[in-house]
C-alpha cells in the first residue's frame, strides 16, 4: 500500500489542502454533450492551472493522455453506460485495473448507484476494483450517489451522508458525492470518514455564480476537492470559467480538511 499512499498524499500537497479533478468522462453517457466536443482543447486549458488531475475514458487516455502536462495525476474511469440504458442508472466495468494502469493511470475511477435494483452489483464492482487497484498500488475514487426510480432527492442528507459513509467503510481512498446542501450533516459526515471527500455531480442549468457559491459553501462544510466540469465547461469562455472556478475551490472557506478524522 506504500505506492497507493504516496499517490494519494501527492493529490492533496497543495497550498489548500484541496484536490480539483477535472472529470472528462462525460461522453460515454452523454454522446456529444454540449462544450466536450474538444478533448484535447480542454485538457489545453488546464495547462497554467493548479488542476490537481484529469478524469478520462480509457479510449480517451490511450488518445490523450500524452497531451496531459506531467504534473497533473491521469484518472481512468472504469465505469461505463449510456442514458439510453435500461435502466438508465446502469454501469458496469468496462476498463480492468490493469488495463488502466498500463495507459498510465495514477488512480482509477468507478460509479457506484445506490438504492436500486442493481446495488448489490455496484457494490460487488467496487469491491473488486478495490482490491485489485490496492494490490497495484493504485488509489480509487469511488463516485457515489442515490440513483434509481424510488429516489425523490438524489441530494437527500440522510443519502448524500450514507454515500460519505460507504465510500469509507468499503476502502475508496477518495468518495466523491453530490452535495446535500445541508452544511450541518454534511460536515458531519466528512469528518466522521476516514477517506477524503470531493464534490461531484451539481446542477447544470444553474446560474454559474450560485453554482460557484454552491461550491464553496461545500468546501467550507468539509470537501476536500472536487470533481466537476459539467456547468463549468458550458459556459461561454470556458477558460475564464475554469480559471474562476480553481480559484475559489483553493480558496473558499477554512482550509478543507480541518476537524476531519484523519
Amino acid at each position: 500500500m506504500i505506492g497507493c499512499y504516496r499517490k494519494l498524499s501527492r493529490l492533496f500537497a497543495t497550498p489548500s489542502g484541496r484536490a480539483v479533478f477535472l472529470p472528462l468522462d462525460g461522453g460515454v453517457s452523454e454522446g456529444m454533450s454540449p462544450g466536450f466536443d474538444d478533448l484535447p482543447g480542454l485538457i489545453g486549458l488546464m495547462r497554467d492551472l493548479p488542476v490537481q488531475g484529469v478524469l478520462l475514458n480509457k479510449g480517451a487516455a490511450r488518445a490523450y493522455l500524452p497531451e496531459v502536462p506531467v504534473m497533473f495525476n491521469a484518472l481512468v474511469q472504469l465505469s461505463a453506460g449510456t442514458r439510453h440504458g435500461v435502466p438508465a442508472y446502469a454501469q458496469g466495468i468496462v476498463c480492468s485495473v490493469a488495463e488502466a494502469m498500463r495507459l498510465g493511470a495514477d488512480m482509477v475511477a468507478v460509479r457506484v448507484n445506490i438504492a436500486n435494483d442493481m446495488e448489490d452489483r455496484f457494490l460487488a464492482d467496487m469491491g473488486a476494483v478495490v482490491d485489485e487497484a490496492h494490490g497495484l498500488g493504485l488509489p480509487v475514487l469511488a463516485l457515489i450517489r442515490p440513483m434509481g426510480e424510488r429516489i425523490v432527492n438524489e441530494t437527500d442528507p440522510s443519502l448524500v451522508s450514507h454515500c460519505i459513509r460507504l465510500g469509507a467503510e468499503l476502502g475508496a481512498d477518495v468518495t466523491g458525492v453530490p452535495y446535500s446542501g445541508d452544511p450541518e450533516s454534511f460536515s458531519r459526515a466528512c469528518a466522521a470518514s476516514s477517506a477524503p471527500v470531493v464534490i461531484t455531480g451539481g446542477p447544470v442549468r444553474a446560474e454559474y455564480g450560485d453554482f460557484l457559491r454552491m461550491v464553496s459553501e461545500a468546501l467550507s462544510a468539509g470537501a476536500m476537492g472536487t470533481c466537476l466540469s459539467q456547468l463549468i465547461l458550458r459556459q461561454p469562455d470556458q477558460g475564464e470559467a475554469l480559471r474562476q472556478f480553481v480559484e475559489m475551490a483553493h480558496a473558499a472557506g477554512p482550509k478543507a480538511g480541518d476537524g476531519a478524522a484523519e
